[in-house]
Parts: structure tokens; C-alpha cells; sequence
């Protein structure tokens, strides 16, 4: 089998766009959105990018080209994600949004279903907000536990031909819009008679009186994802907005992780990537009072260079297990749970050390090193935590009848 890892002529043509986009959209909005202390307004800052990302077609490429999007395959998308992610991660994550609530869809929806819930996002207007609704505030890790656990506490109930729903979700981003009128859709996790399921719910279905916003959550890190906790009080919509048959909520929801488990990877690249960059500048032009710039001290060195390994393996795991899951590989789900688990937590340890290059200084707010720690803390706990989710995930692979440790890297 032959493995090439040159970029196709489109895939750079690709790249410089990204990286273009985010020059002119991302770039102005970093000091801004940072320093701005209401993390809703902060957050409301980044609306124009994205609705400069619709026109630019960022949004349809998420979708496949089978739903009528520009989705080739998942190496596209690593290549997107990284460009724009290395300036804003903030930004991504709440594009991702996107690509993790329509996943369901294509999934488990019906034609007309599939095509009504997806229209919102194939316009080359607007800004579109899709919201995968699971996380609750007392916690989702074991959503899908049997009775007597808790799990999922929001409930849907019928009442006729319709759906009541009724439950508090946190930690989504864009969970009550950019107004607090609700996103185009949210598809919710929710217990009905036959078990955790997925319903979609639309903009139309939201009222002042059904959807409550309680509180916009001021994070440290990734201040342009706007992170909410909301209630829905009976929030009516059609039964025929069940995703799939009752009970196939938790299938369908790993399914949609499984994809960002891999962009969250791709994510961690680009932030050890922006904060190499930093550090490194750092050390070419400074000599600190020493005769010499700090990149000429070995232990320096040492620390630049093991970031720098660190990051290039990421980076191919991370396009590796993207490329896998869009392709439907059936060594996708391994390899984008790798790449969430090892991505994340490298990045963390990467970028603490490329503070050490930079020593105090990078204490400082004022010096941009600092924010990337900030954002890169939230890829271990965020997209389904490491130690709640995904490392038991993995469990279940590596315990699967029959699963060779080989059949991953295709030499099985």
C-alpha cells in the first residue's frame, strides 16, 4: 500500500485560503475578544467571522458533498481546522458545533428530516448556529446509564403528535443563539419511553417562555466560544423530529464525537503550533543580558526541539484519524480517540514547556504565550473528557472480541 503525504495542488490552494481568512477575519479579533471582560459580549465578537465564514463556503465544508456541502474527505478539513484554530481556537470550537450536531443527522434522519434540518447551513448567509445539547450541569459522563442512575436528566414526554421537552444543558456553545432566541438547531439528548434518544428542535420551536438562558460561563480560555447553560421549559416540537428510533441516542451521539475526538487533535496542533512560534521568536532575538540569543543555550535547544517532534506527531495522528473517520475506516474510531487523548494532553505539556523557554515573561498577560496554555487546558476536559470518556472508550476498543493492535495502522 502506497502512503503519500504530500499535499494535493488543491489542498495548498486550501491551505492559503484558511490561512488568508484567517488574517483578515480572526486575527483583528484576538486582543479584542480577550480583553473584553463580559463573556457574552466577548463572545458576540466573533459574529461577524463567522458569518464571513458562510460566504466564504467555511461552513458548507463541513458538511458532506452527499448532503449537498463541499466535503471531500477529512484531511480538508485538518487542513482548515489547523489554519484557523493556530489563530483562533475560540472560533473553531464554535464552528465545530456545527459538524458535531449535524453528524447525528446524517446518520439517523429521514430524507425529508435530513433536508429540512441541514437548509440553515447550506445558505451563503447568515450565521447558523447548530447545538448538539447532551452535557448537563450535573454532569454527562455516564448519560447513558440504565435507571437507577441518573444520567440524563431532561426528559421528553408525547403529548400527541408532538414532543415536550423539558430539562436544564450546559457547556455547548451557542446553546440559547446568538440573541437568546435558540439556534437554528439544537439537537437534544433526552430521556423518552424507549430509552436516551436525539431529538432536533428548530428555531421556531423556541419561545421567551420555553428557553431560558441562566448563565453565559466566563472561561479563562477560549473566550470567543459562547458557553451557556440554559433551561427548556416544555418546549414543544413535532414527534417526527425524533432522530432515528428511540433509544438510539447514545449511538448516535458517539458517532458525532468520534469526528471532533480527531478535530480536537488538529486543534492541539494549532495551538502548540502558534505557541512554538511565539517561543521560538523569543529565543532567535533575545539574549536575556547574555552574549548570545537564547536559542545558542543546549537546554533551550532541547526544549524547542522536543515540542517541535511533539508536534509534528500530532499533527499526523490527528489528519490520520480525521481522514479515517470521514472515509468511514473502521479504525476511525481508535485513531480519533488517540488523537483526542494524546493531542490534548500533549498540548498541554508542550506549551508548559515552551513557557520555560520564555521564562517569566511569559507570565504576563500582556505576552501571548500564556493564552494558548489557557485555551490548550480546556482540550483534555472538553468534547468528552479524557477520564470519563474517551480514555473508557478506548477500554472498550482495546476489549472488543477480536481486536488486533495492528489493524489501526493497516499493517494487520
Amino acid at each position: 500500500m502506497a502512503v503519500g503525504f504530500s499535499l494535493s495542488p488543491e489542498q495548498v490552494e486550501l491551505k492559503l485560503q484558511a490561512r488568508e481568512f484567517a488574517r483578515e477575519n480572526l486575527a483583528p479579533l484576538v486582543d479584542r475578544v480577550r480583553g473584553t471582560a463580559d463573556p457574552h459580549e466577548a463572545a458576540l465578537l466573533v459574529r461577524p467571522a463567522h458569518e464571513a465564514a458562510v460566504r466564504a463556503g467555511l461552513v458548507k465544508a463541513m458538511i458532506p458533498e452527499g448532503f449537498g456541502g463541499s466535503l471531500r474527505n477529512g484531511v480538508d478539513v485538518a487542513i482548515v481546522v489547523e489554519e484557523l484554530a493556530t489563530v483562533m481556537p475560540d472560533f473553531v470550537a464554535g464552528m465545530g458545533g456545527v459538524l458535531l450536531a449535524l453528524t447525528p443527522v446524517y446518520f439517523g434522519g429521514d430524507p425529508e428530516q435530513t433536508q429540512r434540518f441541514l437548509a440553515p447551513f447550506l445558505a451563503d448567509e447568515g450565521a447558523p448556529q447548530a447545538v448538539m445539547a447532551l452535557s448537563e450541569p450535573s454532569g454527562t459522563a455516564n448519560f447513558a446509564a440504565p435507571p437507577p442512575a441518573e444520567g440524563i436528566r431532561t426528559t421528553a414526554d408525547l403529548d400527541g403528535d408532538s414532543w415536550v421537552i423539558s430539562g436544564e444543558k450546559q457547556w455547548s456553545a451557542n446553546l440559547a443563539g446568538w440573541d437568546g432566541s435558540g439556534p437554528e438547531l439544537m439537537v437534544v439528548a433526552c430521556r423518552t419511553p424507549g430509552g436516551v434518544s436525539l431529538i432536533g428542535v428548530e428555531h421556531e420551536h423556541f419561545t421567551a417562555d420555553n428557553l431560558k438562558l441562566l448563565e453565559t460561563m466566563d472561561l479563562p480560555g477560549l473566550r470567543g466560544h459562547l458557553t451557556q447553560r440554559v433551561r427548556l421549559d416544555g418546549v414543544r416540537v413535532p414527534r417526527g423530529n425524533l432522530i432515528g428510533a428511540e433509544g438510539m441516542g447514545p449511538d448516535l451521539a458517539h458517532l458525532a464525537f468520534a469526528t471532533t475526538s480527531a478535530a480536537v487533535g488538529v486543534m492541539a496542533t494549532a495551538s502548540m503550533r502558534a505557541a512554538f512560534d511565539i517561543a521560538f521568536r523569543f529565543a532567535k532575538e533575545q539574549t536575556r543580558g547574555g552574549g548570545v540569543p537564547i536559542i545558542d543555550h543546549r537546554p533551550v535547544a532541547d526544549l524547542l526541539s522536543d515540542a517541535k517532534g511533539r508536534i509534528e506527531a500530532t499533527r499526523l495522528l490527528s489528519w490520520r484519524a480525521l481522514d479515517a473517520v470521514a472515509s468511514g475506516d473502521p479504525a476511525g474510531l481508535e485513531l480519533a480517540l488517540h488523537a483526542k487523548v494524546f493531542g490534548s494532553e500533549t498540548a498541554v505539556e508542550v506549551i508548559h514547556g515552551l513557557i520555560q523557554v520564555v521564562g517569566v515573561q511569559a507570565y504576563n498577560r500582556e505576552f501571548p504565550l500564556i493564552h494558548h496554555l489557557l485555551n490548550a487546558t480546556a482540550y483534555p476536559i472538553f468534547e468528552g473528557g479524557n477520564v470519563g470518556v474517551r480514555r473508557r472508550q478506548l477500554q472498550g476498543v482495546l476489549a472488543a472480541d477480536g481486536w488486533n493492535p495492528l489493524t489501526a495502522s493497516g499493517l494487520a
